[in-house]
């Protein structure tokens, strides 16, 4: 990231008619080239243009957000040789390596934090920029800010933390990473910061804007999702609650319906959803270009910004998981789709005799290429489909996570929480929650069992979304102190010989060790032995800078793994 360019960022300074309510017309649109500085916000439009261009950025984010959050999780994998993705996989990055950018998440950054400067000045300037519509642009641009942080901070634990608008050449350009405590603290009061306003809204005016801009409701999904990666369990709980307990007339809703699973991603904006990336090539013209992450079949091997395919461990427990849908739901052909498995999250040439299943090899990634046909043949017409960035049944298993953690006097409402996402997919209860046996079978658990299963249900049902590494990583960080208040740029550090080589807490780790067996598991194109070794410094889990930027910027430091 180098921050001079981004002082420059591209804004986008066509002036928007607030009437327009085609996502086409709101969110397709082209730069200038030009740098904005302050003469730029003269109106509502102005800074409706710029919020604008933060969705934007978030899209072009997305094949990046993806790969990063799949390859390392051990669902997928690229087959080919000695491109930056099978580097990702394997935990053997460079600097150099072209997936350690992280520009587009700097440019919502830049965008959010000119919002945020500038906007409160537009309404000495605009007699019809009312202080509700100013409110409600700064609920989005703190929200895109906070986001953009949240994803950075799960890829490099340490980043630098710009919250100024960088306009013009006089801003200083150079700064040092801020640690991972601090960022955390600065998401958190973004999100605050927002709420605070009143103004962040339940719904727009039209259907898609309520889905694909920044509601309270994804607000209160990303201090969930941010308060859980911190081990603060009530708080989560607490976030999530104002999602799953909602009353609102018109508010995102838990999808029961097994069958009406598959209505999440064909044709989107579903009741599910909090928060989603539109596409839509019939108003674009452009597509989302996820059929060159996700191959129809086989593998596609020699892109850099990398290719998924399944695993032969994901494969198989997908295949596991649609048997015993065929039999809990006595489904005897396969004309249909079987839960939220085949035809949904995955399609192949599968055989169903009653009680074996048996497949080939080519299999591929159904969610974003089937449409309500119920068949392997019939695909969209273009690959437009939305990238969900939070749906309920997420924050559900955000709240279940959190609960185990919390002790074994809340597991029985984890449970329950479970049992809701295993129903909804076909599956049988995990725990029978109205039987007399009930408590001693809960008494029987213990919390990696129980977490477990959470990892599994948020496994299956978000294969492609992006979600695999995170929750992966956060099984190792379930050991001891995580987030050091140090950096590596911080040589008073009391711990730091021990920060610099382990990046967190203590030398061993159970659940650590879990980790790294799951990574091992799964990954298909390295040896364990490497892995293991690779995996014991935990700073091995996190990106490196791009070398670009440790070239240019002298305050900062490279993630000490990659030094």
């Amino acid at each position: 990231m180098n921050l001079k360019n981004i002082s420059k960022a591209t804004l986008f300074s066509l002036a928007l008619s607030l009437s327009l309510t085609s996502c086409n017309d709101w969110l397709n649109l082209l730069p200038d080239n030009e740098q904005v500085t302050e003469d730029f916000w003269q109106s509502k439009e102005d800074v409706e243009s710029v919020v604008a261009s933060g969705y934007y950025y978030m899209r072009k984010s997305v094949p990046t957000l993806i790969v990063w959050g799949e390859l390392r999780g051990g669902d997928f994998y690229n087959q080919g040789s000695g491109y930056d993705a099978s580097k990702l996989q394997d935990f053997d990055m460079l600097p150099s390596n072209s997936l350690c950018s992280y520009s587009n998440l700097y440019q919502v950054i830049s965008m959010a934090n000119s919002v945020l400067k500038y906007a409160p000045d537009v309404q000495g300037k605009d007699n019809t920029y009312y202080t509700s519509m100013m409110q409600s642009h700064l609920c989005e641009a703190y929200f895109q800010r906070a986001w953009a942080y949240s994803i950075l901070v799960k890829n490099y634990k340490e980043v630098p933390l710009i919250v100024d608008a960088y306009v013009n050449d006089n801003a200083a350009m150079k700064l040092p990473k801020s640690s991972e405590s601090a960022i955390i603290a600065q998401i958190k009061s973004d999100v605050k910061a927002a709420l605070a306003t009143g103004a962040a809204k339940g719904t727009f005016g039209e259907d898609w804007q309520t889905k694909c801009r920044a509601t309270k409701w994804a607000l209160y999904a990303l201090m969930a999702d941010i308060c859980l990666w911190n081990h603060e369990y009530d708080e989560c709980i607490q976030y999530a609650n104002m999602v799953i307990n909602a009353t609102d007339a018109i508010r995102p809703a838990f999808i029961k319906d097994m069958s009406n699973w598959y209505e999440i991603f064909y044709p989107g904006l579903s009741n599910e959803s909090i928060l989603e990336l539109y596409w839509d090539y019939n108003t674009e013209g452009s597509n989302n270009n996820f059929t060159s992450i996700f191959p129809e079949s086989g593998a596609i091997s020699g892109s850099k910004s990398g290719n998924c395919n399944f695993t032969d461990v994901a494969k198989e427990k997908m295949f596991q998981e649609t048997t015993q849908v065929l039999v809990h739901n006595a489904i005897t052909s396969l004309d249909q789709r079987v839960g939220r498995m085949y035809l949904a999250t995955y399609a192949a040439s599968l055989n169903w005799n009653g009680t074996q299943l048996t497949a080939g090899n080519s299999v591929a990634l159904w969610k974003y290429r089937g449409t309500d046909v119920v068949d392997m043949v019939t695909v969209r017409t273009h690959m437009d489909a939305n990238f969900i960035l939070y749906r309920v049944a997420d924050v559900m298993l955000m709240k279940a996570e959190a609960l185990v953690m919390k002790g074994q006097a809340s597991w029985e409402a984890a449970i329950d929480l479970i049992n809701q996402i295993r129903n909804r997919a076909g599956l049988p209860d995990y725990l029978d929650l109205t039987a007399a046996s009930k408590d001693d079978e809960i008494n029987a658990l213990d919390e990696y069992t129980l977490l477990s299963e959470v990892m599994n249900q948020r496994e299956m049902e978000f294969l492609g979304e992006g979600h695999r590494w995170y929750d992966v990583l956060r099984l190792a960080r379930y050991d001891a102190t995580f987030a050091p208040e140090g950096t590596v740029e911080d040589n008073s550090s009391d711990d730091y010989e021990s920060y610099k080589t382990t990046g967190m807490g203590e030398a061993v780790f159970a659940y650590k060790t879990k980790a790294i067996q799951l990574i091992t598991e799964y990954n298909q194109t390295t040896s364990p032995m490497q892995l293991q070794s690779v995996l014991q410094n935990s700073w091995a889990w996190y990106l490196p800078l791009p070398e670009t930027d440790i070239t240019t910027n002298d305050k900062l430091k490279q993630n000490p793994y990659y030094e």
